[in-house]
């Protein structure tokens, strides 16, 4: 028996459960996997920030200890490497005194809820854990969801918050565009199929909504340290997956175009002992473009495991392909062989991370679902509980194809669709978006897959605010039992108060 159980030992949890810890409370964590951290000690190293005057609490806390374990200013490095990052957020649990229970993966069929509370949610081992206030921190939302609570997934359209940058987007050129010209057909014209690596369904209409999700990747942690383990031959490796690869790069040496391995996957030090955090920059990156992440969120989890692994062999047989293959540039190939993986990260998941990069997965529909003129024209919020300040940045959705309308015959070509990146100032994010409606559940609070549209999450989705968010969704649990209180009842006076006392930024 727990007083707060939360879900998903992300940073998000972490810091829920060491806030409501700190307020006196039994807590107890219940992680799906075997790691403290989720993406900020799963391979994001490169951390975005956003507007450092908002970065509060919690998440300024972690920016310090960083800097404070290597010895240098604060924002020295962009990021600690990985197991720095764990290492740090495992400390703070157990400082806290948090139980963690590690292999505790939801079963959605034992969520146990009386009237509008949760009294109950059960593990796929049999293990059950009780409590009086839950927090779902995981990235997929599946407590929320499994309790009954209304959520949504991917993108809408336009009309519905009146988001002139919802829906699906146009085409438009770019870093992270296929170039014009590439055929998405193994063969001559319209002859046999679509190249892998295609989404075959056609895209929706420009504005419509059609359930998109920001693609999803791993993060690698790569390194020039001479110990590094070079990228290997993977057994199922499938040459004909990377013939777009081939196509492009056949097509950028057509154009004189000098493409460097930093252009693909950004090979910046960025991260202490001769690191970096892969990142995708290009029209051909560690993001999986084929729209096998858009049935992550609401998947089963033998679904949700395939998944994970196409990904993580992508990201193999990615870094594989660049350093291997003829096709490329053997410059590039030259410049990739220099990196490789780190002996000392990840060592217990072949040194690849152990978070999928779950750009978005569910999101509530609450007491207020932050949209997108709740951050390009942000006005003061009664009942704030953070501040955000990222750009709205939606990754790319699709790598899809069309015609393109040419004399005689149209010709059919590659495109990506879905990148977007939009300047917002700072922000206020609401305690009404991190509860459900209170005819819902009334004993639950969800920072992560928090109550947004798909284009205000874009924003809200860094591991920073996730952090500020999860300390406070701490606080509010810790609030709404010593008050036996609903959380939607929580005095939100009180709970600023709080913020402000643990160094939280609530206003410019």
């Amino acid at each position: 028996m727990a007083d707060i159980v939360v879900y998903g030992a992300t940073a998000a949890g972490v810091c829920a459960a060491v806030a409501a810890a700190s307020s006196g409370m039994r807590v107890v964590v219940m992680e799906p996997g075997h790691h403290i951290g989720g993406m900020t000690s799963g391979g994001l190293g490169y951390t975005d920030v956003g507007d450092l005057r908002v970065v509060g609490g919690a998440a300024a806390r972690f920016r310090s200890e960083v800097a404070q374990h290597y010895g240098v200013g604060e924002g020295h490095w962009a990021g600690p490497e990985p197991h720095v990052a764990e290492a740090i957020l495992r400390r703070w649990l157990e400082e806290a005194g948090v139980e963690v229970l590690f292999g505790h993966r939801l079963s959605s069929a034992r969520v146990e809820k009386r009237e509008r509370r949760i009294a109950a949610v059960g593990a796929e081992g049999g293990d059950e854990v009780t409590g009086e206030v839950f927090i779902d921190a995981s990235y997929e939302g599946d407590v929320m969801a499994a309790a009954g609570v209304p959520s949504t997934v991917g993108r809408e359209d336009t009309g519905l918050y009146g988001e002139s940058l919802a829906g699906r987007r146009e085409i438009f050129p770019g870093r992270h565009a296929v170039p014009e010209g590439i055929s998405p057909f193994r063969g001559p014209g319209r002859t046999g199929g679509l190249l892998p690596q295609i989404r075959t369904e056609p895209m929706a209409p420009v504005g419509h909504g059609d359930g998109g999700v920001m693609s999803f990747g791993y993060r690698v942690c790569l390194t020039r340290a001479g110990n590094r383990i070079g990228f290997e031959r993977r057994d199922n490796y499938d040459a004909d997956r990377w013939e777009l690869g081939r196509r492009l790069f056949h097509h950028w040496a057509r154009r004189g175009a000098t493409i460097t391995a930093g252009q693909l996957l950004g090979l910046t030090q960025n991260l202490p002992g001769l690191k970096c955090d892969a990142n995708s920059l290009g029209p051909f990156s560690l993001s999986v473009l084929d729209g096998s992440a858009w049935r992550y969120p609401t998947a089963e989890q033998t679904e949700r495991e395939q998944i994970r692994l196409h990904h993580l062999h992508h990201a193999q047989d990615f870094l594989y392909f660049l350093s291997h293959d003829p096709a490329v540039p053997a410059v590039l190939r030259r410049e990739l062989q220099r990196w490789g993986l780190p002996v000392d990260e990840f060592t217990d998941t072949a040194h690849l991370p152990h978070q999928l990069y779950v750009r978005e997965g569910r999101r509530m529909v609450g007491e207020h679902v932050l949209t997108q003129h709740d951050l390009t024209a942000a006005v003061p919020q009664a009942d704030v509980v953070a501040m955000g300040s990222y750009h709205i940045d939606i990754r790319e959705v699709q790598r899809n194809w069309r015609d393109v309308w040419e004399h005689p015959d149209p010709v059919p070509m590659v495109v990506s669709e879905g990148y977007l990146s939009v300047r917002v100032p700072p922000y206020p994010i609401p305690y009404r978006s991190l509860v459900p409606r209170f005819a819902d559940c009334t004993n639950l609070i969800v920072p992560v897959c928090m109550s947004a549209s798909h284009v205000a999450f874009s924003s809200v989705r860094m591991e920073v605010q996730y952090q500020m968010l999860g300390w406070a969704a701490g606080r509010a649990a810790a609030l709404a039992l010593r008050s036996g209180r609903a959380v939607q009842q929580v005095d939100v006076g009180s709970l600023q108060d709080e913020l402000r006392e643990d160094g939280h930024v609530l206003a410019l």
